[in-house]
């Protein structure tokens, strides 16, 4: 079993910037990629980039490409997602997720084992 815990998420101005952190803890040794997704109200969750633990190749959505960038602590088990030139659609509740070895990942995060309990990131105008 893998636990994730989220923090970070807040309110911001438009242009502003965060940094989410997902601290896991656990079973991290089977971990061979963690993802951030998100999901706004009334919307289907999306996915926003992941990044393999150990090797830290990173992969972004097209929506946030240039603007987010995830990195890897691999000795604090924790992965960031930093947050640049926010604008209000990036308004949503972004999760955390891990999954395992000899998996097929996309983009719809069916192959993901593990979810965070999700942070609220608010972005106005």
């Amino acid at each position: 079993q893998v636990q994730l815990v989220e923090s970070g998420g807040g309110s911001v101005q438009a242009g502003g910037s965060l940094r989410l952190s997902c601290a896991a803890s656990g079973r991290t040794i089977g971990i061979f990629q963690m993802a951030w997704f998100r999901q706004a109200p009334g919307k289907e969750r999306e996915f926003v980039g992941s990044i393999t633990w150990s090797v830290g190749s990173t992969y972004y959505a097209d929506s946030v490409k240039g603007r987010f960038t995830i990195s890897r602590d691999n000795a604090k088990n924790t992965v960031y997602l930093q947050m640049n030139s926010l604008k209000p659609e990036d308004t949503a509740v972004y999760y955390c997720t891990a999954g395992g070895y000899g998996r097929r990942y996309d983009q719809t995060g069916r192959a993901y084992d593990y979810w965070g309990q999700g942070t609220q990131v608010t972005v106005s105008s």
